[in-house]
This record gives structure tokens, sequence and C-alpha cells, in this order.
């Protein structure tokens, strides 16, 4: 038996004992050392969007306890982090490169019990045949746990990048300034751009400037699109990434930006989310309104590798490690951020 968070309906979460994940042929077993905590999941959790019970987390990285029959390239004792989605590689979406729109890649092939949803908040997952194939990165010994929990993220973040293709000189815009938007910022700076960024928790603005951005606004504080024009040589934006999801959000985005900008919508990922805007600020605006979802397999070395490069010093984005008894403090401090308060990662093997 083993330790693990089920989501029990209701928003409700218990830690209790559960069986441990048998392996078959081809698959892995993981011990779960380290698992952060994502806005998806809490989603999931507070909107009650799937039905329980479930084990949620999947920004895991552990030990490789089992190995099944025929897998290759992977041994007892190997660290690894894992991902949770793997596209089939062969249909209508993944010839096309959207691989978040493959069948197979919305399946989750992780699972610490019942129904598969990561996993990654008990003490061991099981990874099923083609995420153990093409979804578990060899970790090496310089790189923490914690950190290589990051690579699913960090490669969400990227290949959101990549679609929008920032030029050098152009003027960014990233909306929030949480983990995520942090993120954003330090690959931002590494494409060059101008960059302004906006957040209500000043210790974030702060970070913001730190990772790489020039300007940072309180929007309560600061007319943000104003600021942006005057920031922008009287344009506005040329990119715009909205990296966390409240009301009004998008519509500031649209105001801050110039015509013919790109806006990028990242954290809209409920379906309550409703957005109201003017249309002709789109059309006649001519701007792009687009969204990025989920990881990108095509990327997945990359992200590892300013991981392990340290180009993306995710470490320092980490306010609480708790053991997994603390894991409703966990959410609190997701959903509630303070001060103190940034990135949360759950260490499983830790009880108390």
């Amino acid at each position: 038996m083993m330790k693990a968070a089920v989501y029990r309906g209701e928003s409700n979460i218990a830690v209790e004992d559960v069986p441990v994940p048998a392996v078959g042929p081809g698959e892995l077993l993981i011990r779960v050392e380290s698992c952060g905590i994502c806005h998806t999941d809490l989603k999931k959790i507070e909107y009650n969007l799937l039905p329980p019970p479930r084990i949620f987390g999947h920004e895991t990285a552990g030990v490789i306890a089992g190995v099944g029959e025929g897998v290759s390239g992977f041994s007892v004792g190997q660290r690894a982090a894992v991902f949770h989605h793997i596209p089939c590689g062969d249909c209508f979406y993944c010839e096309r490169k959207l691989y978040a729109q493959c069948p197979v890649y919305k399946k989750v092939g992780v699972t610490a019990g019942f129904e598969p949803a990561g996993g990654g908040f008990g003490q061991y997952v099981r990874v099923m045949d083609w995420i153990a194939r093409r979804g578990v990165v060899a970790l090496p010994d310089h790189v923490s746990y914690d950190e290589a929990s990051f690579i699913e993220p960090l490669n969400t973040c990227l290949k959101a990048v990549t679609l929008a293709a920032p030029q050098p000189g152009d003027f960014v815009l990233i909306q929030g300034q949480g983990p995520i938007g942090l993120l954003f910022t330090m690959l931002m700076k590494l494409r060059g751009v101008r960059l302004a960024v906006t957040d209500t928790i000043p210790e974030r603005l702060a970070l913001g400037l730190r990772f790489g951005a020039e300007e940072a606004w309180h929007p309560a504080q600061v007319n943000v699109p104003e600021a942006m024009k005057r920031f922008a040589a009287g344009r506005g934006a040329d990119l715009v990434i909205a990296a966390t999801s409240a009301r009004g959000l998008v519509e500031e985005a649209l105001s801050s930006s110039r015509p013919g900008a790109r806006i990028l919508l990242f954290a809209q990922t409920s379906s309550r989310e409703r957005l109201d805007l003017s249309g002709a600020d789109i059309c006649v605006g001519e701007r792009t309104l687009f969204g990025s979802y989920s990881a990108d397999v095509d990327l997945q070395a990359e992200s590892a590798r300013l991981i392990f490069s340290g180009e993306i010093p995710a470490a320092g984005l980490i306010s609480h490690r708790l053991p997994l008894t603390e894991i409703e403090r966990g959410f609190a401090l997701a959903l509630h951020p303070d001060a103190q308060s940034l990135k949360i990662v759950v260490q499983p093997q830790r009880i108390f």
C-alpha cells in the first residue's frame, strides 16, 4: 500500500491508503519524489470538472522503482521525469503538429490508481506503455527532483512562445507573474524582446524585473494600456500573453496591443470562463487572438535542456516544499497566493 491524495468530489481531497499500482508489459513504476501543483489540476478540483475518485498531479519527477517486461533504456534506480500525455504521431492532428488535439494525447497515460489523472500526488505512479516509450526523461545527477518537476510546465510555455514567434526587439506584455508567468518572462528574456509584466502582488513584480522585464505594473495602480503604449514607442504591444485568468484581462490585452498584434490565451482552460470582446478590435484592428494548451513532444528535449543547463533557473520559483499530508494547505496557497507563496511542490515520500 501507499499514501495518495485522492479527489473525492465536492472539491474535497483526502490523503488515503491505496494500492501501489501494478505494472504490466512495457510499463514503468516510478516512486514520486516531487510533483508541482498546477492550476489546471486546481481548476478540476475547485470546479469539480471530472468525476471522482481520481489522483491528480502531473508535474512529476522521481526514481524508477519497477520495469515491465519489454522495456528498454530504463532500469530500476534511474532518476526520471515523466510527461502524462504523449500523442500517437500518426493521426490528422499529429500530421499538423496539433498534438494536444490528438485522441491518444487526450488519454492520460500516468496513474496512481482509479481513472488515470496524472497520479503525482501519490507515492508511486504507473507509466503506461506509450508514455514509457516517448514520455520519460532521464535526469542527470546534478538536477534535483524539484527542478525536474518543471520540465513539463516549462514545455507548455515553450510551446506557446514557439507559436507566438516573438522577434528580438518586439515589445511584449505578459499578464501575470505567477510561476507560469515568470517562466514566460525567463523564456522571453532568452528571445531578446522588450518586456513589460503585470501582477497584483508587488513581490511577484519584483521577480519579473529580476528575471528580465524592463517594466512591471500593478494593474490597479497603473493604466496598463496607456503605460504599454508609452513603453512601446507609442504603439502598444506586438504580443500579449495572458498567463493568468481574471475578469477583464483579455479586454486589457486588446487595449494594450497595437493593430496587427498577437494575443495569446494560455490560462483560460475552464469552459466556465467566458469572454465578451469587441469584434472590431480584432477584425478592424487586424489582431490575432489564439490559444496554446499543454505540451509539445517535439520540444521535450529542449525543455529538459533548459532546466538541466540552468538557463531557466526554475528552482528560484519554489516557495514551498510540502509533505503529502499538507497538500490541502498547498492547494490553498496556490489558489490564494500572497507575498510569500509562489510555486508549491509536493514531496509525496514525506508524510510529515
